[in-house]
């Protein structure tokens, strides 16, 4: 892990596009801004960690759930086609 030391105002970059810089500093406290183009997520790590669970129970589903949506969804789609006709 690279350790660097930063002052109120002042940024580290990450590549070219990704701008860290220290906005306040309050006791313990650090704020810091992320400045990064719309195409790289950045999200607390606790956030990233809930986000990536969620990913792997979804992608976990089972078969009988696939199936399940799926009758769902040709009954919903029937029903459309019957209030078009109506």
């Amino acid at each position: 892990m690279l350790v660097l030391s930063r002052r109120l105002n002042e940024s580290i970059m990450i590549g070219d596009e990704v701008e860290i810089k220290i906005v306040d500093v309050r006791g313990d406290q650090v704020r810091i801004g992320v400045q990064a183009p719309r195409d790289i997520p950045v999200h607390r790590k606790e956030v990233y960690a809930a986000i990536q669970r969620q990913n792997l129970q979804a992608s976990a589903a089972d078969v009988g759930d696939v199936e399940t949506a799926r009758r769902a969804l040709d009954e919903d789609e029937k029903g459309c086609k019957k209030d078009r006709k109506g």
